[in-house]
């Protein structure tokens, strides 16, 4: 009997060794092109070119420094040219018929340099400079969310075909102790209830294993429609789970955070912008000067020379006129007291935000450190873990053979393998999402 068991397990487990191998995800053929290999960095890289919020994030950021330089454009002087004609309806003399007129006709050329001058420009200008910090402080943001949101989907990816390649295993030697079992049942070896076990241990793999090819597939397509900016399978992932840099200590971690603290560094930023808010609705109370000078013509006849009507000479009508204007700033109904009093509400809450930003920012770091540092600590449980429930499985099935073990031990030990299995990939995917999120905090290390 122990002989007959001995024999038919041998040839089973060949049978499952051979169906376990990974099958092909792509099909061969002449006309069927090579899939493309893809690295976390790569697919970083292919994610920044196509993700839309962090395209938004850099798109604002871009605004943001234009905006920065049409502000500064308006504290320096520009020049113009202006060109006119103004027709006047006659009265039968020089002058026209309105007051205002110059002459019945009166032609424009003329270059222009104009120069404004206010507190409340400089003081847009410096707003200007603190929301382009904040644009890119909340572009760097969007960066390390990124990071955080290609790592989660590259390794779900790359663990779910793992789970599937269990599963597939789990399948094929559920499926082969079936029939062992019947074999046995047939030879009076073992019990009809050995057989029924073996059958429902069969299903729920069966089961088990479309559900791993589902989620293989739905990882996959999400990881695709985050990397390419057209809808594409052909490509592969790389598993390199294994790679793992050692964690830096805590206080190398703090410093880092103290310096490269994005949200921080958006707190901040956001109260600059905001005192600056505040100092330009106060500047709305202050003068204002603007300053131009013209060189052109301004005449009654498109000619750099002219003729004086009342006097008979020539004169020359290309010339110089420059003016200065004071802007004293009186009565507005309370619409500048009430801009600076919204300023003001917006700056209280730029410094709420800002202490809680600091505190918070406190709590994260140990709490993404010690995420880290347990989720690492653990892969080594993890790893031994899963050899574990190997080796169990191997001397449960030989102590089955030998006739001293029962089949729900077997069963029990399959699935304690499978359930290790997938316990190692799931803590290996946690601990690198664990370090992206940390590293949202203190940039690369």
């Amino acid at each position: 009997m122990t002989s007959t068991r001995r024999i038919i397990f041998f040839s089973a487990w060949t049978a499952v060794a051979l169906m376990a191998l990974p099958a092909r995800s792509q099909q061969s053929g002449p006309n069927a092109a090579a899939p493309t290999t893809i690295t976390l960095q790569d697919a970083l890289t292919r994610a920044q070119a196509n993700e839309p919020q962090f395209r938004a994030a850099l798109t604002d950021y871009g605004v943001a420094k234009e905006n920065r330089v049409q502000s500064r454009a308006a504290l320096l002087p520009n020049v113009n040219y202006n060109a006119g004609f103004i027709y006047t309806q006659g009265n039968g003399t020089s002058s026209g018929r309105f007051i205002a007129a110059n002459g019945v006709h009166e032609y424009l050329s003329e270059g222009n340099a104009h120069q404004a001058l206010s507190l409340q420009n400089l003081a847009e200008y410096r707003r200007s400079r603190a929301e382009e910090a904040l644009a890119k402080a909340r572009y760097e943001i969007a960066t390390r969310g990124l990071v955080v949101a290609v790592t989660q989907a590259y390794y779900g990816s790359v663990v779910a075909q793992r789970k599937y390649s269990t599963a597939q295993r789990a399948a094929a030697e559920a499926q082969h102790f079936f029939d062992i079992t019947q074999k046995l049942e047939r030879g009076g070896e073992v019990a009809h209830s050995d057989t029924i076990k073996a059958q429902l241990q069969q299903q729920q793999q069966q089961r088990a294993l479309q559900e791993a090819q589902l989620e293989m597939e739905r990882s996959r397509l999400e990881l695709a429609v985050l990397i390419f900016p057209n809808f594409n399978e052909n490509f592969t992932t790389v598993d390199d789970l294994e790679n793992l840099g050692p964690l830096p200590l805590f206080q190398e971690i703090e410093a880092l955070a103290g310096n490269n603290n994005p949200q921080l560094r958006v707190a901040l930023a956001q109260l600059r912008a905001a005192n600056q808010e505040v100092a330009a609705a106060w500047g709305g109370f202050l003068p204002s000067m603007t300053f131009d000078y013209f060189y052109g013509i301004d005449a009654n006849h498109f000619a750099v020379n002219g003729l004086d009507p009342a006097t008979g000479r020539n004169v020359r009508n290309l010339g110089y006129e420059a003016t200065a204007t004071l802007e004293l700033p009186i009565w507005n109904w309370g619409a500048g007291r009430s801009q600076v009093k919204s300023a003001g509400l917006r700056r209280n809450q730029a410094k709420v935000e800002l202490s809680f930003a600091q505190r918070k920012m406190a709590a994260d770091l140990k709490n993404l450190y010690s995420e880290s540092q347990t989720a690492r600590s653990e892969l080594e449980s993890l790893r031994q873990s899963s050899d574990l429930a190997a080796e169990s499985l191997r001397l449960t099935t030989l102590r089955y053979q030998a006739g001293e073990a029962s089949v729900l031990e077997v069963v029990d030990a399959q699935n304690t393998l499978t359930l290790a299995q997938n316990a190692l990939g799931d803590g290996q995917v946690r601990y690198r999402v664990a370090l992206a999120n940390l590293q949202t905090l203190t940039g690369t290390f």
